[in-house]
């Protein structure tokens, strides 16, 4: 009896083993080999194809949100060279301290207002999605 129970372990655990020997196999060989792992080409070989070329777009996705920001990050750097050359360029010409912070504070302004109708909009949004959600 015990005899029996522990060659049913050991079957079990040697099943399991080479099962996951297979699965690591797999892995390794990537999704281009599937085909060779199975020559008829069936459904797991097909979603093994999916799966990769899923992981591929989301790949692709990421590195181009990444070069977006990348990309940003130095027109932010650009503008922010060019409007320190425009008030340099401006003290530089004989204007007034009061019409640099007018501009300034203009600025600010600019920004709020720009702000504001984001946040205005995006609550128009949610709203009528949420009325026309019921």
């Amino acid at each position: 009896m015990a005899l029996e129970r522990f060659a049913g372990r050991e079957a079990l655990r040697s099943r399991e083993a080479a099962e996951r020997d297979e699965l690591f196999r797999r892995t390794a060989l990537g999704a281009e080999s599937i085909s060779e792992i199975q020559p008829d080409g069936g459904e797991d070989a097909a979603i093994q194809g999916s799966i990769a070329n899923s992981k591929r777009a989301l790949e692709d996705a990421f590195a181009q949100g990444a070069a977006i920001l990348t990309d940003m990050a130095a027109q932010r750097e650009r503008l922010k060279a060019t409007k320190r050359k425009v008030l340099d360029v401006l003290s530089s010409v004989g204007l007034s301290d009061s019409l640099l912070r007018m501009i300034d504070r203009r600025q600010r302004l600019d920004m709020i207002i720009v702000y504001g109708g984001m946040l205005l909009t995006l609550l128009l949004l949610i709203g009528l999605w949420w009325v026309f959600k019921a």
